[in-house]
Protein backbone atom coordinates (compact mmCIF):
# COMPACT_ATOMS: atom_id res chain seq x y z
CA UNK A 1 0.00 0.00 0.00
CA UNK A 2 1.50 3.34 -1.02
CA UNK A 3 1.27 6.48 1.06
CA UNK A 4 0.65 9.92 -0.33
CA UNK A 5 3.67 12.17 -0.43
CA UNK A 6 3.79 14.82 2.28
CA UNK A 7 2.37 18.19 1.28
CA UNK A 8 5.21 20.63 0.51
CA UNK A 9 5.53 23.62 2.86
CA UNK A 10 4.84 26.16 0.10
CA UNK A 11 1.49 24.45 -0.63
CA UNK A 12 0.55 24.53 3.06
CA UNK A 13 1.47 28.24 3.20
CA UNK A 14 -0.76 29.01 0.21
CA UNK A 15 -3.62 26.97 1.72
CA UNK A 16 -3.29 28.98 4.95
CA UNK A 17 -3.32 32.20 2.93
CA UNK A 18 -6.59 31.17 1.28
CA UNK A 19 -8.00 30.38 4.73
CA UNK A 20 -7.09 33.88 5.90
CA UNK A 21 -8.77 35.36 2.81
CA UNK A 22 -11.94 33.38 3.59
CA UNK A 23 -11.87 34.52 7.21
CA UNK A 24 -11.38 38.17 6.25
CA UNK A 25 -14.30 38.03 3.80
CA UNK A 26 -16.49 36.38 6.45
CA UNK A 27 -15.62 38.95 9.11
CA UNK A 28 -16.19 41.83 6.66
CA UNK A 29 -19.76 40.54 6.30
CA UNK A 30 -20.23 40.03 10.06
CA UNK A 31 -20.94 36.34 9.64
CA UNK A 32 -20.07 33.59 12.08
CA UNK A 33 -18.33 30.41 11.06
CA UNK A 34 -21.52 28.57 11.95
CA UNK A 35 -23.60 30.80 9.65
CA UNK A 36 -21.32 30.21 6.66
CA UNK A 37 -21.13 26.47 7.35
CA UNK A 38 -24.94 26.27 7.47
CA UNK A 39 -25.25 28.22 4.21
CA UNK A 40 -23.04 25.73 2.40
CA UNK A 41 -24.33 22.57 4.09
CA UNK A 42 -21.14 21.79 5.96
CA UNK A 43 -20.48 21.11 9.62
CA UNK A 44 -18.76 23.93 11.48
CA UNK A 45 -15.70 21.86 12.40
CA UNK A 46 -14.91 21.13 8.75
CA UNK A 47 -15.41 24.78 7.81
CA UNK A 48 -13.07 25.87 10.63
CA UNK A 49 -10.35 23.52 9.35
CA UNK A 50 -10.63 25.13 5.90
CA UNK A 51 -10.47 28.64 7.35
CA UNK A 52 -7.44 27.69 9.44
CA UNK A 53 -5.69 26.16 6.44
CA UNK A 54 -5.64 22.70 7.99
CA UNK A 55 -7.87 21.16 5.34
CA UNK A 56 -7.71 21.45 1.58
CA UNK A 57 -11.20 22.15 0.19
CA UNK A 58 -12.44 20.96 -3.17
CA UNK A 59 -12.98 23.59 -5.83
CA UNK A 60 -16.75 23.07 -5.51
CA UNK A 61 -16.50 23.87 -1.80
CA UNK A 62 -14.54 27.05 -2.50
CA UNK A 63 -17.24 28.10 -4.97
CA UNK A 64 -19.94 27.46 -2.35
CA UNK A 65 -18.00 29.49 0.24
CA UNK A 66 -17.53 32.39 -2.19
CA UNK A 67 -21.24 32.33 -3.01
CA UNK A 68 -22.20 32.20 0.68
CA UNK A 69 -19.96 35.19 1.37
CA UNK A 70 -21.13 37.06 -1.72
CA UNK A 71 -17.63 37.49 -3.11
CA UNK A 72 -15.96 36.40 -6.35
CA UNK A 73 -14.03 33.15 -6.09
CA UNK A 74 -10.94 35.04 -7.29
CA UNK A 75 -11.03 37.15 -4.12
CA UNK A 76 -10.54 34.06 -1.97
CA UNK A 77 -7.61 32.66 -3.93
CA UNK A 78 -5.74 35.79 -4.95
CA UNK A 79 -2.17 36.20 -3.78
Amino acid sequence: MSRAAPVPPHVIARRQHIGRQIRAARLARNLTQEAVALRIGMDRATYVRIEQGQSSPLLDTLILIADALGVPLSMLVRE
